[in-house]
């Protein structure tokens, strides 16, 4: 086959599929380019769209791969980037349906490692296009990545609210960077020094987060076994601090050697010692512990090494940690509960879940997705009419102003109660049962706050609560110059601080 001619209007239409390649897939600027690139109308559904531009890419790339073809090393500069960038795009979403079959059937298996059948024939077409055997196999690991990135997050965050949309946009740019050319030029085998805070409301979906960051970290394929290396369904492990007693924490966190204390009958591995080489570790509820043991976990993170109790010999750690809390760091830090140090370590990135009266309130028919959500993981299956029942059910006893104190979580006690019962009784918030410092609620039902007051207090909680003037900015609406004036001024008022 003759070289295929590449035009300028082609050039123009590679270009933009070269940004599309590299752009977040839940934000907006991915899908204008997929509306630009097939040429579809807006008003398609979503998977239409991208259809219709997988289509056009392809019908325009028919020739690159073929033996004598056009390859994307015989073009140097910019226009071989963007001939790469096309064959990627290109065999990516080739494979998407065999990826999607072996994330499922990986789940299903757990640490049992499920071999790929597709591997072998993938990595011929991607070496057909020019790139060696050695970076044919990175480049097929990070499709492997790219699917379960984009996999994990849209399905284990339900939701259509511009609060959600945003959450999805943040969590690909934690496990791809916010360019992921920097992430597969640099930092693909380096994510584990980028440890990430999730705060928020109980309930709000922190660890559905984590588990979406997770299970989708970068696992080399390994050819002679046909499989990848490490199954992501084992390569996530997790643990909720506050069910055990301080004493038992550092067991479980790093394990203990026999005799080290009164009931070690035996050696024990901790978390960090069973997370895999490419996995993460959730650490949920971070604020309860006590300051003896932040000052080990600070070292776990700075030195990547650490000791079981009882022992002198140290172990490595090469994963990733991912921290979560419900309560206000910034308070703790203040009142020296909480090393500031550590604090510095574990935030990366900070992200805050947003509560379910939010999300609602930007998009009330966000609960119709949840609650089919909710409907199919108890039955399997999505029952119209069990779905509307349940909705009618909330309206009625709940009403479409409830604000949800419990979050996600509640929301799913009460599909299962109106199942039960045929009812739902909401209850009362920890603000409605006077959750504002004393002085303040005084004040406020006293009409004794001015509107500047009024907002300083609402942001230096807002604050306590999210630890970022970004958020706090958002949240409230207003710019974060602003935020921050407000933050500093309430903060420093007796009445906030109780």
């Amino acid at each position: 086959m003759k070289n295929v001619k590449i035009t300028s209007e082609d050039w123009g239409f590679f270009e933009d599929v070269s940004r599309a390649a590299f752009a977040n897939p839940f934000g907006r600027a991915r899908g204008d380019l997929d509306l630009r690139i097939g040429g579809a109308s807006p008003e398609i559904p979503s998977g239409a769209i991208l259809g219709a531009a997988l289509a056009k890419i392809e019908e325009k790339a028919a020739g690159f791969g073929a033996k004598g073809g056009t390859q994307p090393g015989r073009y140097e500069g910019r226009r071989g980037e963007i001939l790469r960038d096309v064959v990627l795009f290109h065999l990516f979403h080739k494979y998407i349906a065999e990826f999607d079959s072996l994330i499922r059937e990986q789940e299903k298996k757990g640490s049992v490692l499920v071999p790929a059948p597709f591997a072998e024939r993938a990595l011929k077409e991607i070496e057909n296009f020019g790139f060696t055997p050695p970076v044919a196999l990175k480049v097929f690991a990070f499709f492997y990545q790219l699917r379960r990135g984009f996999y994990f997050i849209r399905n284990g965050l339900v939701g259509s609210s511009p609060a959600m949309a945003d959450l999805r946009m943040h969590l690909w740019n934690v496990v791809f960077t916010c360019d992921i050319r920097w992430f597969e030029e640099r930092f693909w085998e380096r994510m584990e020094e980028f440890t990430i805070l999730l705060v928020g409301e109980t309930g709000t979906g922190k660890g559905a987060a984590a588990a979406a960051i997770g299970k989708s970290g970068f696992i080399p394929y390994n050819p002679s076994k046909n499989s990848f290396t490490e199954s992501f369904a084992s390569n996530f492990v997790s643990i909720n601090l506050s069910q055990y007693s301080e004493g038992l924490i550092e067991s479980e966190l790093f394990g203990h050697k026999k005799g080290s204390f009164t009931g070690a009958i035996g050696d024990h591995e901790g978390l960090f010692s069973r997370c895999a080489p490419h996995g993460t570790i959730f650490i949920d509820e971070i604020g309860d512990i006590g300051v003896s043991i932040q000052i080990k976990l600070l070292q776990v993170l700075q030195d990547r090494v650490f000791f079981p109790v009882g022992s002198h010999s140290p172990k490595s750690f090469r994963g990733r940690v991912v921290a979560a809390t419900n309560r206000p760091l910034q308070k703790l830090r203040r009142e020296g509960k909480f090393r500031e140090d550590l604090y510095y370590r574990i935030s990366s990135d900070v992200i805050a879940l947003p509560p379910l009266r939010e999300r609602l309130r930007e998009e009330p028919g966000e609960l119709d997705l949840l609650l089919e959500s909710i409907l199919k993981r108890l039955s399997g299956e999505i029952a119209p009419e069990v779905r509307d029942f349940v909705k009618s059910a909330i309206l009625r006893d709940a009403g479409e102003s409830y604000g949800w104190p419990g979050n996600v979580r509640e929301l799913e006690q009460a599909v299962k109660r109106i199942i039960l019962t045929g009812r739902y009784q909401p209850q009362p918030s920890a603000e409605d049962e006077g959750g504002y410092p004393g002085s303040i609620e005084a004040k406020l039902r006293g009409g004794k706050l001015t509107a500047d007051e009024v907002v300083e207090l609402y942001t230096a909680m807002l604050y306590e609560r999210f630890g970022s003037y970004e958020e706090v900015a958002r949240r409230a609406g207003i710019d974060r110059r602003t935020a921050k004036k407000h933050i500093l001024k309430g903060r420093g008022r007796d009445d906030f601080k109780g």
